[in-house]
C-alpha cells in the first residue's frame, strides 16, 4: 500500500469543502437568476397622455426633473427661448432626463399682435437657441397663452413645427392647490394633452398622485406626435401597443370641416364625419374666439374653453357650430381627432 504524503488528506478535505461551498453558491445563483429572469407584471398601457410643462427652464427645473424621474415620467417641455439661452445646462438636463423639448416662443409675448415677419423671427430664434443647447431642433410649438391665428400656425409650420395647445388645463398657473391639480389631471383621456408649468411647487407635489391615477386607468405618459398633435407611445407608435388591450374607443373615423358662412362678428362651420355612424370629434378653437351654438351633436368643453368635444346624437354624420370671432377674424377651428363608437 502506497503511503499518502503528509498534508494530502488535509488538502483533500479542504478541496471537498470548497467544492461544496461553490456547488451551493452555484445553486443559489441559479435560483437568483431564475427569479430575476421572470418579468414582473408591468402596467399595461391602453393609451398614452401628453404631460407638458411650459415656461422653462427655470431655477426649479432640476427639482422638477428629479420628481419626474422618480415617478417614471417622460414629458414635453415647452421652453421659452430666452430662458434656454440663459440656462443651456438646464435645457441639456431636460434632454438627458429623457424629456422632449419644444418651442414656446422667445419671451412669452402675445404673438397674435405681431406681424408675420416678427413671428418668423421669434420662433426661428427660439428654435435655434434650443438646437444650440440640446442638439435637436424642436418639432412642436405652443403659442403663449394659447393665443393663435392662421398666420402664426402657418409660420410654425414653415419652420417644421406643429402647433400644440392642450385638452386639459391643470390651472397650476392660477394658484390651484395640489388636490385641484390632481383632480383636473384626472380628466385626461387617451391621446389628450395637459397644460402644466415648470417652477410651481404644487405641480411638482401633484405628480405622484397624477401618476397613480393614470396607472389605475392603464394610461401612460407618452410623446406628442408631430404629425397629429396627439399623445402616442414614447417610440412614436399609435396606441395601443401590440401586447396591450385595445382602448374602449371603437376605432377611427374621418372628420372634415368647412366654413360655410362668414359674417362680421361670427362664422359657421360644418363638420362631416365618415367611417362611423356614432362618433366623437375633438375640435380646437382659436382663442379668443368662442362657440355660441352647436347643432346635430352634443358638445362639452375643457376648462380652457378652447377645446370642444362633440358626440353624435343620432342626427346623422354632419354637425355644425357658430363661432364668435371676438376680434380675431383669421382663426379657424382645427379638427384634432375623430373616434368611432
Amino acid at each position: 500500500m502506497s503511503k499518502v504524503p503528509p498534508g494530502t488528506a488535509q488538502r483533500s478535505r479542504r478541496l471537498r469543502a470548497l467544492l461544496a461551498v461553490l456547488s451551493t453558491a452555484v445553486a443559489m445563483c441559479g435560483i437568483v437568476l431564475a427569479a430575476t429572469s421572470t418579468p414582473s407584471s408591468a402596467a399595461t398601457c391602453n393609451g398614452y397622455v401628453g404631460l407638458t410643462f411650459d415656461d422653462g427652464p427655470t431655477g426649479s427645473t432640476s427639482a422638477l426633473l428629479n420628481v419626474l424621474r422618480a415617478n417614471g415620467v417622460r414629458a414635453t417641455m415647452f421652453n421659452v427661448g430666452q430662458n434656454v439661452q440663459n440656462n443651456q445646462s438646464a435645457a441639456q438636463a431636460q434632454v438627458a432626463a429623457g424629456m422632449w423639448v419644444a418651442n414656446h416662443s422667445w419671451n412669452h409675448a402675445h404673438m397674435t399682435s405681431m406681424s408675420q415677419a416678427q413671428m418668423q423671427s421669434d420662433l426661428s430664434q427660439t428654435s435655434s437657441a434650443i438646437q444650440s443647447a440640446t442638439g435637436s431642433r424642436p418639432q412642436l410649438f405652443r403659442p403663449p397663452y394659447g393665443e393663435t391665428n392662421s398666420t402664426l400656425q402657418s409660420v410654425a409650420s414653415s419652420l417644421g413645427m406643429r402647433q400644440v395647445i392642450w385638452d386639459v388645463d391643470s390651472q397650476d398657473w392660477n394658484g390651484a392647490s395640489v388636490s385641484q391639480i390632481v383632480s383636473n389631471a384626472s380628466r385626461l383621456q387617451a391621446g389628450q394633452v395637459i397644460l402644466m408649468h415648470d417652477g410651481i411647487q404644487n405641480t411638482r407635489d401633484a405628480i405622484p398622485q397624477i401618476m397613480a391615477n393614470l396607472t389605475s386607468r392603464n394610461l401612460c405618459p407618452g410623446m406628442i406626435s408631430p404629425s397629429t398633435g396627439r399623445a402616442v407611445a414614447p417610440d412614436g407608435t399609435t396606441p395601443p401597443p401590440s401586447t396591450g388591450t385595445p382602448p374602449p374607443a371603437g376605432g377611427t373615423c374621418t372628420a372634415a370641416a368647412t366654413t360655410t358662412n362668414v359674417w362680421g362678428d361670427r362664422y359657421n362651420t360644418s363638420v362631416t364625419v365618415s367611417g362611423a355612424s356614432t362618433w366623437t370629434v375633438v375640435v380646437a378653437i382659436t382663442a379668443p374666439q368662442r362657440v355660441s351654438t352647436v347643432w346635430n351633436g352634443n358638445a362639452t368643453w375643457d376648462s380652457s374653453g378652447n377645446v370642444m368635444t362633440v358626440r353624435s346624437n343620432g342626427s346623422g354624420s354632419t354637425f355644425g357650430f357658430t363661432t364668435m370671432t371676438n376680434g380675431n377674424s383669421n382663426g379657424r377651428p382645427q379638427i384634432r381627432s375623430c373616434t368611432a363608437g
